[in-house]
């Protein structure tokens, strides 16, 4: 069997760590608009929907330092609108950047410190 015949993986979720676990999984609810799936209070584990893949947060006592080699990107429907609601939750939010290949984006971190970028492709440019 060659390699290209292989079936490929698909990304089941992306796992954050934190000692703030409730709060984390709070804000992603509330700021972002994730639906929460699973909620494990004894383990402090939490699976979100965040489209086509998932995001879990694990509550622990030594995280480690937020990374910045590495950042989430969220499709949302309108980039104005993710401001709007994030302004909501009294985050310090900058302005959306347009760039050339067709969409606007805005760059976040949670409570964390993890980086963010929410994007929407303009009409007519989603690749």
């Amino acid at each position: 069997m060659s390699h290209s015949s292989l079936p490929r993986p698909s990304l089941f979720s992306i796992e954050l760590r934190t000692a703030s676990w409730e709060g984390l999984v709070d804000w992603y609810r509330d700021a972002l608009g994730l639906r929460v799936l699973v909620r494990v209070l004894d383990d402090e584990y939490a699976l979100l929907e965040a489209g086509d893949t998932r995001l879990a947060i694990l509550g622990r006592g030594s995280p480690g330092e937020a990374s910045g080699r590495w950042s989430l990107g969220f499709e949302v429907p309108d980039v104005a609108a993710a401001r709007e609601r994030l302004v909501g939750t009294s985050m310090t939010v900058g302005e959306p950047t347009i760039h050339p290949e067709g969409f606007s984006e805005l760059r976040v971190v949670d409570p964390d410190g993890n980086r963010l970028r929410l994007f929407a492709w303009a009409p007519g440019n989603h690749p």
